[in-house]
């Protein structure tokens, strides 16, 4: 047993935790508005310091949403804003530690891999539609470098999509996003947008065929520049 003192909790905290136990129990919901400033400070006998601290650290953690001119609400439950949450700390370990950017670039391929295998089991012939629509726009943005990356991060969530997961289509987003604002050498490859384009439209193919292996080799070689396009294209022939 730890016998050293107790250290007393600051006032942010103390409400901070007083907050989330109202919207950890079902009191206050998603949607809800919070008491007003005022109102917590005459309930809880502390000052608007406090308040606000506390108002903030759950507004970080993505429980609660305050806009200029509103009282504070209970955020609805969002996968998106949950990756949102950590891009300040993905930002801190992408920007200090190589170790952890290589266990993205990992994480990215393993995860997009899987995505197209369940594209494969899963995709209709809408699906295979708006893939092919995103293609189409990509190439009409050739000139475009930041509108042709978005639809890159784009053609990428829609095959997560097809599994009708939403936490995959989040992650799709967290990854791409995460590696597209640190690292945008590895989302982008500037004058290899066609090479894109054509490996887009042969996971597209191997989608199509209902083969969940090739559709993630497919995949794997987009990712990883391995295929032959890649090299013939490095070598410059």
């Amino acid at each position: 047993m730890n016998d050293g003192p107790i250290r007393k909790r600051k006032l942010g905290e103390e409400v901070r935790l007083r907050l989330l136990r109202l919207i950890e129990g079902g009191e206050l919901r998603p949607g809800d508005p919070l008491p007003s400033e005022r109102e917590l400070m005459d309930r809880l006998g502390v000052g608007r310091p406090a308040i606000r601290e506390a108002m903030q650290a759950l507004e970080h953690s993505g429980l609660i949403e305050i806009r200029h001119g509103e009282r504070a609400r209970v955020a609805e439950p969002s996968m998106g804003r949950m990756v949102g949450q950590v891009t300040e700390t993905m930002r801190h370990l992408l920007s200090h530690s190589p170790a952890s950017l290589e266990n993205l670039k990992e994480a990215r391929a393993t995860f997009e891999a899987e995505m197209a295998r369940i594209a494969a089991r899963k995709h209709t012939a809408g699906d295979l539609e708006r893939l092919e629509a995103t293609v189409a726009e990509q190439e009409a943005a050739l000139d475009q470098p930041e509108r042709f990356r978005r639809l890159d991060g784009r053609f990428h969530r829609e095959i997560a999509g097809i599994g009708g997961n939403p936490i995959w289509t989040a992650l799709s987003d967290g990854l791409f996003m995460w590696l597209n604002d640190f690292h945008v050498d590895l989302v982008a490859a500037p004058g290899k947008e066609h090479l894109t384009l054509a490996e887009h439209r042969g996971i597209i193919a191997a989608i199509r065929t209902g083969q969940p292996e090739r559709a993630a080799q497919a995949m794997a070689d987009h990712l990883n520049r391995a295929n032959a396009l890649y090299r013939r294209a490095e070598r410059g022939g």
